[in-house]
């Protein structure tokens, strides 16, 4: 979780060695919607905005909008979790990623907050 940022509607971000972000929803997340049921990606190739929908997963409780932390072009989706959608309940920060993006921004990322911000956001959240 240290080389993440998170979001305050609990996505979580992660860039990569290859100047990629991975995006994903928070374990926060999965555990407030519960069993996962259905995961519509963005298309590959689609260009996201920051702050915008860009996905979409549905639980057996709801269905919740993904927002895109950055700006960018779709290179990669997880055709895994459209397969599988309990992967993100079971391990929802790692192998339940949803998609990847090329960022056109990479200070979007500034605008993020850290893992201990998160856990601050999510304590001060609850009351």
């Amino acid at each position: 979780m240290a080389d993440m940022k998170f979001t305050k509607t609990h996505e979580w971000v992660r860039l990569e060695n290859d100047g990629t972000v991975t995006i994903g929803v928070t374990d926060h997340a999965q555990h407030a919607l519960g069993d996962m049921v259905f995961v519509e990606q963005p298309d590959k190739g689609e260009i996201i905005n920051s702050g915008k929908e860009c996905a979409v997963i549905e639980s057996v409780k709801s269905a919740s909008d993904v927002y895109s932390p950055l700006s960018g072009e779709v290179v990669v989706v997880n055709d895994d979790v459209v397969a599988k959608p309990d992967i993100i309940n079971k391990d929802a920060q790692n192998s339940g990623w949803l998609f990847k993006i090329k960022p056109s921004n990479l200070k979007e990322l500034d605008a993020l907050m850290d893992a201990a911000a998160y856990e601050k956001y999510l304590a001060e959240s609850a009351h």
